[in-house]
């Protein structure tokens, strides 16, 4: 089914409510004509009227009370399917993970879970809008030949020329609409790089030069939203030749019908009614416009669900020391290889440094080991399972990663450090990093708000680390003490290697890091170089060089 059917039929139980509303307020426009021209034919004749009125106030409450009801549901059903639909996207989102999410500009994501899917939540009220909105056309034309088919024939003699103005309109405005989209994605990625990159821009003097590319796509989305202007000014203007024309057409056929005795004056006047209300097809712009910018939000949000999430086995993890096995493991980034034919044992309970030169592909490493991302070929095992047949609770569990630029969320500390932890252990692990002086100091300690607890680089990394610290069996370090200061980095340093029972991957750059390792292992160029103790390494000029030429242990 694709995104626009399912996001219709999420609507459930408000389309009925919706379409019964529609279809009450229509019924009761279409016998509006005909009571009143009884009313009329009364008055002619001298007859009682006040009955016919008194109808005609009847259908008019009705009509009312339809609409009212009407715009209550489809209020209400746009609102919760576009809280349902949000939702969806990002629990997807999360669980496609960050290496397949970034196909999407950052920008371009907050459109489509944002406006685009509140665009896509009117699909199922659009469709009803549609159809109920050809009614009255369609119901005029029916009750017009009641009366009299030759005025049915003069009606739809000039009503072609309308159903193709509504043809054209639609067409139009569904390719219009796309492409303001993303125009729309793409000011808003660009919007979101400079302000993550605000001080540097700042610092660079490039404010100006950073404003103009930001807004470079602007005149084009100008263009586009001048474009759909024009679509809808020419559609309405078309329709508003064609529409007096058919009334014209309408009420000469019914003169002379008149003028025949084949209908009464009554009668007229509801023909005349029914005509206006078919020319009202033209009005139906605004509804297929609507119903095209609901099938360009569900497309767009639709091109992120069609994303395959990470898949979890149902394998449990068995008792292991974390020993980590990787088997010709190849990554690629379209035509780059990141890790090519990778063979790597990681004994259970060591630390084990990771090394190289930029680009290298520790990082790659690291998140083929904490299962980040999947190799395009090859396998990852844990303690003898494959990483991709654990269950989501064991493998999370037991491998935890924590990065150079941690990103804290959570309303408070402690929410950044373990959302819904024991404070014991959110404490235990804060201390084991070092963490825990800083925050005592804090307002509120571990309750602190985030907004109100500005840190340091080496803070937030301390963080991080408690944040990963709980890890049962493997922690992953994705050069994740690069913002300590010497003796706090030593110290955690000592607390990793010394009495640590966990298997710990530790990407570094830092001589000091790599001689205290149980084990090294030297990547180049995504080939594993060497492995070993890095005393032995260090026999090597080009190993040296890793650290900077002419650096000692």
């Amino acid at each position: 089914m694709t995104a626009f059917g399912e996001t219709a039929r999420r609507a459930g139980g408000w389309l009925p409510l919706i379409a019964i509303s529609a279809l009450a307020g229509t019924l009761g426009m279409l016998a509006l004509p005909t009571v009143l021209g009884r009313a009329v034919d009364a008055i002619v004749a001298g007859g009682d009227s006040g009955r016919w009125f008194a109808a005609s106030a009847g259908l008019l409450l009705l009509s009312v009370v339809a609409d009212l009801a009407g715009v209550f549901a489809g209020i209400t059903c746009a609102a919760n399917t576009t809280a349902w639909l949000r939702t969806r996207l990002l629990r997807h989102l999360l669980a496609i993970g960050p290496e397949r999410a970034r196909r999407f500009d950052t920008g371009d994501l907050v459109t489509r879970v944002s406006g685009n899917a509140a665009d896509a939540a009117h699909a199922g009220p659009s469709l009803v809008s549609v159809v109920t909105a050809v009614l009255p056309p369609i119901g005029s034309v029916v009750l017009m030949a009641v009366i009299d088919i030759w005025l049915a024939m003069a009606f739809l003699a000039g009503i072609g020329l309308v159903a193709l103005v509504l043809r054209a309109f639609t067409r139009h405005t569904a390719e219009i609409v796309i492409a303001y989209q993303r125009t729309q994605g793409r000011i808003a990625t660009r919007l979101t790089e400079s302000l993550e990159g605000a001080r540097t821009i700042a610092a660079a003097g490039t404010v100006d030069r950073e404003r103009e590319r930001v807004l470079e796509p602007l005149p084009q989305l100008r263009e586009q939203g001048t474009r759909t202007w024009e679509v809808l000014s020419r559609a309405s203007a078309q329709a508003g030749v064609v529409g007096p024309l058919v009334l014209v057409t309408v009420l000469a056929a019914g003169g002379l019908a008149l003028n025949a005795g084949r209908i009464t004056p009554g009668e007229l006047f509801a023909a005349s009614q029914y005509a206006i209300m078919g020319i009202g097809l033209g009005a139906l712009t605004g509804v297929f416009g609507g119903l095209a910018r609901a099938k360009a939000g569900a497309r767009r949000a639709g091109e992120v669900l069609e994303v395959d999430p990470i898949g979890y086995g149902t394998a449990a993890l068995p008792d292991g020391p974390g020993r980590v096995d990787l088997r010709d493991v190849v990554v690629r980034a379209g035509e780059t290889t990141l890790l090519d034919g990778v063979d790597l044992t990681i004994p259970g309970g060591t630390a084990v440094a990771v090394v190289g030169h930029s680009g290298a592909g520790k990082s790659t490493l690291a998140a083929v080991v904490a299962r980040l991302r999947d190799p395009d070929h090859g396998r990852v095992l844990l303690d003898g399972v494959p990483l991709a047949e654990l269950t989501g609770a064991d493998l999370r569990r037991a491998v935890a990663c924590a990065f150079e630029r941690p990103v804290l969320v959570g309303d408070t500390i402690a929410d950044a450090i373990g959302p819904g932890l024991d404070p014991d252990r959110i404490a235990g692990s804060a201390r084991a990093v070092h963490a825990h002086e800083f925050v005592s100091r804090l307002p509120e300690g571990y309750g602190t708000p985030l907004a109100d607890a500005p840190m340091s680089g080496g803070e937030l990394q301390r963080l991080g680390l408690a944040r990963a610290w709980r890890a049962e069996r493997v922690l992953v370090l994705d050069d994740a003490t690069s913002s300590l200061d010497m003796v706090t980095e030593m110290q955690i340093g000592h607390a990793l290697t010394n009495g640590d029972t966990r298997t710990r991957l530790i990407v570094t750059h830092r001589v000091a890091t790599a001689a205290r390792a149980d084990l090294v292992v030297w990547l180049d160029g995504g080939v594993v170089r060497a492995t070993g103790p890095h005393q032995r390494l260090w026999e090597s000029a080009e190993y040296r060089r890793v650290f900077g030429e002419g650096e000692t242990t």
